[in-house]
């Protein structure tokens, strides 16, 4: 599910920073960036942000800017003399006009890190503002969530609309196959040598192999679930997912009977409010 949160925290010598972000994903995907002296609290904040967020494409950055002017690093002076005074005698042994100073620069162990790591006191605030933008992220969440919930009852009552609709049709479509069949009859037998009884039989059994009633009720039925569902206080978006491939199928099912324009327009119309809920379902926890 989309979502955005965000937290600062003023600690005793910089200003810490946690921002999340997330898109849509059917599993939980965390990238996470940490500082350097917050690296060995990483795990901790990874079991945090995975039992909190639960699902979705997450961007998770942490980070600080200093209040006070700060050396991060320093130079290890020795060491520069020493490969700079051989660096040095090479270069005059073989004529070289070598930046030497550069090439000094390059070498391992120059630069010594003066990061310090954070401290219990510290690690606390830094807990807090990550429990701050969770926080956040879930307002922003469940702003979200509010539309998507008008926006799916909204196609789910139109599909139980379109429903309504495909009712009535379906005498005029009895009734149109019946007479089709008869004229299909007549233009092979005559009237007088066909036997009535096992005409209506036969008629019978066709009309009760293209009946929609059952399908009708259950897709009743599943629509009705699927608002339940949303109502309910767990995550359901999987649940959802599910009760949406039975709609399909009720849908798919109807229309493959249904052998009427009027009607498959219909069945068009609920197959794409359809496709819309699912789509709408990647952002549902």
């Amino acid at each position: 599910m989309t979502g955005f949160g965000k937290a600062t925290e003023e600690l005793a010598d910089k200003i810490l920073t946690v921002q999340i972000r997330s898109l849509n994903s059917k599993a939980f995907d965390l990238n996470i960036k940490v500082p350097g002296p917050y690296r060995e609290k990483e795990t901790e904040i990874r079991s945090e942000l995975a039992k909190e967020l639960e699902r979705g494409k997450v961007d998770v950055s942490i980070y600080y800017e200093f209040t006070k002017e700060q050396k991060n690093f320093s130079i290890n002076r020795d060491l520069v003399k020493f490969y700079y005074d051989e660096l040095f005698a090479i270069s005059t042994e073989l004529k070289s006009d070598a930046n030497i100073l550069e090439m000094v620069l390059k070498m391992p162990e120059i630069v010594v890190s003066n990061k310090q790591e954070a401290d219990e006191s510290e690690w606390a605030l830094i807990t807090k503002t990550i429990k701050t933008a969770i926080a956040d992220f879930d307002g922003f969440r469940k702003k979200e969530g509010k539309n998507l919930e008008k926006d799916l009852l909204m196609r789910i009552e139109y599909i139980l609309q379109l429903l309504s609709e495909v009712e009535v049709f379906e005498e005029q479509r009895m009734q149109q196959t019946q007479s089709r069949i008869k004229d299909h009859l007549h233009e092979l037998i005559k009237p007088e040598n066909i036997d009535k009884n096992r005409f209506e039989q036969e008629m019978i059994y066709y009309l009760e192999k293209i009946d929609i009633t059952e399908e009708k009720v259950r897709l009743r039925s599943h629509c009705g679930f699927f608002i339940d569902t949303m109502n309910e206080s767990l995550s359901n978006g999987r649940k959802l997912g599910f009760i949406s491939q039975e709609i399909g199928r009720e849908i798919n099912t109807i229309g493959s009977k249904a052998n009427h324009a009027d009607m498959q327009k219909r069945v068009v119309q609920m197959k794409d409010e359809l496709e819309k809920i699912k789509e709408q379902l990647l952002n549902v926890l």
